[in-house]
């Protein structure tokens, strides 16, 4: 799941739903899992398949005129529990970006530590980019991490993001937590040399 994150253009699945909570995102029964394969299969499972295990068709994920590595979701995505599997999943299902005009916190840094970018837009923003994926289904996006820019290439229209400058450099570099501190190991060696 570790990539380097720089620029992204993609089509979109849109979500235009409010309040999609961690539990709709991944269902409390699959939490037991304590590795990410498969997890991604899971991805709004209740919502993907009908009572009997079939694929529901009219759901976005199973609708062949929808493709793309960014979802686009309604406001307070990911609330509820704090679970780190919802950030499996998407991350899983090959999610690079997720656009919200809200993020539950902690769901927002689970995002990130899975190399998932969660980018917050304008709620105006938002609502034209629904319009545009409505009007064309392979409405291209493009999302530029150096710049921090959100771009809906149907309508020129782009916006600046906000991202905590350090898990900028980490998706940047394509790092995790340990991997940054092992790039940083010198420096850390020779702050604890100056204090013995």
């Amino acid at each position: 799941m570790k990539q380097k994150f720089h620029i992204i253009t993609s089509s979109c699945i849109p979500l235009p739903l409010e309040n999609i909570d961690t539990d709709q995102i991944i269902p409390a029964r699959f939490l037991k899992a304590t590795d990410k394969k498969g997890m991604g299969d899971n991805l709004f499972r209740d919502w993907r398949y009908n009572a009997d295990g079939q694929l529901n068709k009219d759901f976005v994920l199973n609708d062949p005129s929808y493709s793309g590595v960014i979802l686009v979701a309604g406001k307070n995505f990911g609330s509820g529990s704090s679970r780190e599997h919802a950030a499996w999943a998407i991350a899983g299902a090959g999610f690079r970006v997720v656009i919200s005009s809200f993020f539950a916190d902690i769901h927002k840094n689970n995002e990130l530590n899975n190399f998932v970018l969660p980018v917050v837009v304008s709620e105006s923003f938002l609502q034209g980019l629904f319009s545009s994926i409505a009007a064309d289904h392979q409405t291209q996006v493009c999302v530029d991490l150096p710049n921090q820019t959100v771009t809906n290439l149907a309508t020129g229209e782009s916006e600046h993001f906000e991202i905590n400058s350090y898990k900028k450099h980490c998706l940047i570099n394509g790092l995790d937590d340990v991997d940054f501190l092992v790039e940083n190991r010198n420096k850390v060696i020779e702050w604890e040399n100056q204090r013995m």
